[in-house]
């Protein structure tokens, strides 16, 4: 049997974890202490927070899930609600439950950041505090791309399609479709190791239909969960921190703004790294976590 070369977080375990009927969350923990959960974002995996985790993990217990869709987790059919942010909230909601936590702090990067303001959001006495990583809220995404700007997101427009073709197109050419994300959203090459590099790109090529699925909620029922909520005056009730590079500057919006409006205890941080912050500038990034945790 060939060994697994897959790097790991060092002085984590891993297990697999079932969080609903049918689906089972790959995890890696380590650390002693009260809880931390953080959540990868595209196109990676729970592996992108190795430097953040370990060092978080001297006083917490540090909890590193690949989401649903993603690296060694399940990847359930889509039912039009499999990948909701509403459903992969749940998920991780019942995986710190599963590993004796009621109640945790959550940092999300990207796409993991989309589930975590989607838990703070549905689960307000569980999620005690919460980090954003280099995104916006899904429907305040959608609404700051305008004219020639949005090709800096061709991605979210393509796999908002109906199924068929996003996936076949992707699926023929996987690792140049992901690389590209990998190599221009990267300021600092060296911060993906040529091993994680590989790890990421085995890991999406072999997930193009359930990434394609959570993109594509989030251009249908995630908009529709976050135009309830904003109709509703719901606003994430925890501490909040949103390290995001500055976007506002080059698309032209009021990111913090845009942030207040959900979030009333806010400390917005714009950072001068590329988008894989937690690779890029991990003790940047431990240190607003840290600095979060204290509030």
């Amino acid at each position: 049997m060939d060994k697994d070369t897959t790097p790991r977080i060092s002085g984590f375990s891993r297990r697999r974890v079932t969080v609903a009927d049918g689906v089972a969350l790959n995890v890696a923990v380590g650390g002693t202490g009260s809880p931390v959960v953080l959540l990868h974002g595209f196109p990676q995996t729970h592996l992108m927070w190795r430097h953040v985790a370990a060092d978080l993990a001297a006083d917490h217990t540090v909890i590193c899930p690949d989401l649903r869709g993603y690296g060694d987790s399940d990847k359930p059919a889509d039912d039009g609600h499999a990948y909701s942010k509403r459903t992969m909230a749940r998920d991780v909601v019942a995986l710190a439950r599963a590993l004796g936590h009621d109640r945790f702090a959550l940092a999300g990067h990207d796409r993991g950041a989309l589930v975590a303001v989607r838990a703070g959001l549905d689960h307000p006495d569980v999620v005690t505090h919460l980090a954003a990583l280099d995104v916006l809220p899904t429907l305040d995404s959608w609404e700051v791309m305008h004219g020639r700007s949005a090709a800096v997101g061709f991605h979210l427009y393509l796999m908002a399609q109906p199924p068929g073709l996003p996936e076949a197109m992707i699926g023929a050419s996987a690792d140049a479709f992901f690389g590209h994300f990998l190599d221009l959203w990267t300021s600092d090459p060296n911060a993906i190791p040529p091993d994680v590099r590989a790890a990421y790109l085995k890991a999406s090529r072999e997930a193009v239909p359930s990434i394609v699925a959570d993109y594509r909620a989030t251009a249908t029922v995630d908009v529709e969960h976050d135009e309830a909520d904003r109709a509703a005056g719901a606003k994430l009730r925890m501490p909040v921190t949103v390290l995001q590079q500055d976007w506002g500057a080059a698309l032209g919006f009021d990111a913090a703004g845009r942030w207040r409006a959900w979030a009333g205890n806010l400390d917005h941080r714009t950072v001068t790294c590329g988008h894989f912050m937690a690779e890029e500038a991990p003790a940047e990034v431990v240190k607003a976590l840290r600095d979060l945790l204290k509030r």
